[in-house]
């Protein structure tokens, strides 16, 4: 089984509904390592790192969101081991301050 680690920046109304807290809710369901925040410009930010299918579903997952979320856009780029060890020490997925 192959494994990734994908970065995603979701644009939209996407603060202020919930999003970081479902996200992170979808994420340990998945058993997904990662991390997600706000940003300064009114986006979400999140990192995955787990199976190659898993990280395509649950991306998939971000393009829907929670009910009161409205997904614009969503950039996805490739991430690394350095951006993962931007979790917390001793989680598997952090919600991280405002960036």
């Amino acid at each position: 089984m192959s494994s990734s680690i994908r970065q995603i920046v979701i644009r939209g109304q996407v603060q202020g509904v919930g999003y970081r807290a479902w996200l992170e809710q979808q994420a340990v369901a998945r058993n997904i390592e990662g991390w997600v925040r706000n940003r300064r410009d009114g986006s979400v930010e999140a990192l995955f790192a787990g199976a190659t299918d898993i990280v395509s579903e649950i991306i998939a997952q971000c393009r829907r969101g929670p009910p009161l979320a409205r997904i614009e856009a969503i950039e996805e780029k490739p991430g690394d081991r350095e951006g993962l060890n931007m979790r917390f020490k001793g989680e598997r997925f952090s919600v991280l301050p405002t960036f």
